[in-house]
C-alpha cells in the first residue's frame, strides 16, 4: 500500500499504547471492516488492508521502533536506500551473536516462524473443588489454524512466491553513516515469501477466529494462583507457525467455615463454658464428607488450638494431606433461665479462687502494685 496515514491513527490508538491495547484495537477494527461483513464494499476492504498493514508493523517491536523514528520512510526502498544488498563483515558477526535476540532470525537469512501468543484464562473454584479436584469444560475465543489452507495462507492448489523486496532473504539492510541497520523485510514480514493468491477464508494469515471448547483437569490440592498449562491451545502462529499455550489461573472462593494456609485448614469452634470446663468432643464436618471428632480436655481455655493430623488439604501432585487446626473460642452465655442462674450463683458461693488460677494470680499482682 502507498497510504501515508499515520498507523496509530489508523488503529485509533495513542503512540504510547502497549501491545495489548494495539491488539484489542486491531481486532475491533478488523471485525468492523472485514470483507466478509462488507461484501462488495471497496472502501471497507481498503480500510481492512490499511488496518492490517498498520498492525503488522506496530506489533513487531523492531518495526515499531523504526516507524516511531523514521515514519513510513523506514519501509521505503528497503529502509533507506540500502535495499537487500549484503554488507558482510561486521554485520554478519553482529547477526551471529545477536540475531536471535533481534527478531529471531535464522542464520540462513529468513526470520524464524513466529510462535503464536500465549493466552490467559481465569477460573474460579470452590474450596471443595480445590480439595477433590474437578473435570470441567471451558470455552475460549482464539485464533486457530485455518482449516482451508492448513495454516499456509495460500489458496488451496496454489503456492507461495519469493518476496521481490528482499529476494527471499527475509531481511533488508540499509547503511546509515558508519552503521549497517538490518531488519525483517516489511513486505513479507521476514518470511522471504509472498502469497500471490491468499486463502479466501483467512486472507493469507493462515489463521481464523474460532470458539473452542477445551477439557480441563483440575487436580486435588490446587491453591489460589495455581496455573494449569494447556500446551498448544493458545493462538495459532501465522502461516503455519507453532501455536502458543493457554494458561489457566485458578482462584479459590472464600469458604464460610475454613481458612487455608498451604495444606493446613483452620476453623474456629465456639464451645460453651460448661463444655470448656468439663471437657467434651467437637464434631467438625470435613471437606472429604466425613465428620472429624476432636476431644476437648477439661479446663481448655479460649484461643487454644487443637490439631487433627491428615485432615487438611491434600498435597498437590503428591501423597498425604495437611492438618486441620481448630481454635477453641469459649462462649459466655447471654441468656440464662432462672434455674441456670440459681445454679451459677450456688457455684460462685463455693469458689475458692483455685478454679481459675490465671485470674487469681492477676488480681494478686494487681494488689501488690496498688500497695506499692
Amino acid at each position: 500500500m502507498t497510504t501515508t496515514v499515520d498507523y496509530y491513527e489508523l488503529l485509533e490508538c495513542e503512540r504510547t499504547a502497549d501491545a495489548g491495547a494495539l491488539k484489542a484495537a486491531y481486532r475491533k477494527l478488523a471485525m468492523k471492516y472485514h470483507p466478509d461483513k462488507n461484501a462488495g464494499c471497496q472502501t471497507s476492504e481498503a480500510k481492512f488492508k490499511a488496518v492490517s498493514e498498520a498492525y503488522e508493523v506496530l506489533k513487531d517491536p523492531q518495526k515499531r521502533a523504526a516507524y516511531d523514528r523514521f515514519g513510513h520512510a523506514a519501509f521505503q526502498n528497503g529502509g533507506g536506500g540500502g535495499g537487500a544488498q549484503d554488507f558482510g563483515g561486521f554485520s554478519d558477526i553482529f547477526e551471529s551473536v545477536f540475531g536471535e535476540f533481534m527478531g529471531g532470525q535464522q542464520r540462513g537469512g529468513r526470520q524464524a516462524a513466529r510462535r503464536g501468543a500465549d493466552l490467559r484464562y481465569d477460573m474460579e473454584i470452590s474450596l471443595e473443588e480445590a480439595f477433590h479436584g474437578k473435570q470441567t469444560d471451558i470455552t475460549v475465543d482464539v485464533s486457530a489454524q485455518c482449516g482451508t489452507c492448513h495454516g499456509k495462507g495460500a489458496r488451496p492448489g496454489t503456492s507461495v512466491k519469493t518476496c521481490q523486496q528482499c529476494n527471499g532473504h527475509g531481511k533488508v539492510r540499509a547503511q546509515q553513516g558508519f552503521f549497517v541497520v538490518e531488519r525483517a523485510c516489511p513486505v513479507c514480514g521476514g518470511s522471504g515469501e509472498m502469497i500471490a493468491d491468499p486463502c479466501p477464508d483467512c486472507r493469507g494469515e493462515g489463521r481464523v477466529e474460532k470458539t473452542k471448547t477445551l477439557a480441563v483437569n483440575v487436580p486435588p490440592g490446587v491453591d489460589e494462583g495455581t496455573r494449569i498449562r494447556l500446551g498448544g491451545e493458545g493462538e495459532a502462529g501465522a502461516r503455519g507457525a507453532p501455536p502458543g499455550d493457554l494458561y489457566i489461573f485458578l482462584h479459590v472462593k472464600r469458604h464460610n467455615l475454613f481458612e487455608r494456609d498451604g495444606t493446613t485448614l483452620f476453623a474456629r469452634a465456639p464451645v460453651s463454658f460448661t463444655t470448656a470446663a468439663l471437657g467434651g468432643t467437637l464434631h467438625i464436618p470435613g471437606l472429604d464428607g466425613t465428620t472429624h471428632e476432636i476431644s476437648l480436655p477439661a479446663g481448655i481455655q479460649s484461643g487454644k488450638q487443637l490439631r487433627q493430623r491428615g485432615a487438611g488439604m491434600p498435597v498437590l501432585q503428591g501423597r498425604g494431606a495437611g492438618d486441620l487446626v481448630v481454635q477453641v473460642e469459649v462462649e459466655t452465655p447471654t441468656k440464662l433461665s432462672i434455674r441456670q442462674r440459681e445454679l451459677l450463683e450456688m457455684f460462685r458461693e463455693t469458689e475458692t479462687g483455685d478454679e481459675c488460677p490465671a485470674s487469681q494470680g492477676f488480681f494478686a499482682k494487681l494488689k501488690k502494685v496498688v500497695a506499692g
